[in-house]
């Protein structure tokens, strides 16, 4: 993970003023570090039994869609309010500088289905909480949520279950 962590660019001051941004766009750029990426999260989960990969937009559907193609399992979106056409379940959260909704198809994911949730980043976890909530909401089972990179600082880890988090890099 040295040479992906050499990769993440930070960016001061986005979206907002005093935020320092992780961008993975080069990391997405390098065809060798991207697979790499989803080779680990694959290897890390391969014997957790999970049947579903929940990914959070957007960056979390960039990772999330190929993990599951490569574990040959179901790939389920978790969208910003207003996104999905169909029957929905909907959270609210704080961010770490806003607030937010996202929403799931009711019908995405079977009553007891295992499910992974991913997303590139970890940081204060209200984003995750509520994905956790919405997947439970709708039948199914939170396994483990995976993230490419965590803000430890920021303490998200520890309002998500535990020994059901982990992460590729931490800062």
């Amino acid at each position: 993970m040295k040479n992906i962590t050499e990769l993440i660019r930070n960016v001061p001051d986005f979206p907002i003023p005093g935020i320092m941004f992780k961008d993975i766009t080069p990391v997405l750029n390098d065809p060798v570090a991207f697979d790499a990426i989803i080779n680990e999260l694959a290897d890390r989960n391969k014997d957790k039994g999970i049947e579903g990969i929940v990914g959070i937009e957007s960056r979390g559907f960039i990772l999330g869609a190929p993990l599951a193609l490569k574990m040959g399992i179901p790939f389920i979106l978790i969208r910003k309010e207003g996104k999905l056409p169909y029957h929905k379940e909907k959270a609210s959260y704080d961010l770490e500088y806003g607030q937010a909704t996202i929403e799931i198809h009711k019908d995405s994911i079977k009553p007891g289905q295992k499910i992974m949730i991913v997303d590139d980043l970890l940081a204060t976890g209200g984003t995750a909480v509520a994905s956790i909530d919405l997947v439970e909401r709708v039948g199914g089972d939170v396994v483990n949520c995976s993230f490419a990179i965590e803000l430890s600082a920021l303490g998200g880890r520890a309002k998500l279950p535990d020994g059901k988090t982990d992460s590729l890099i931490k800062y």
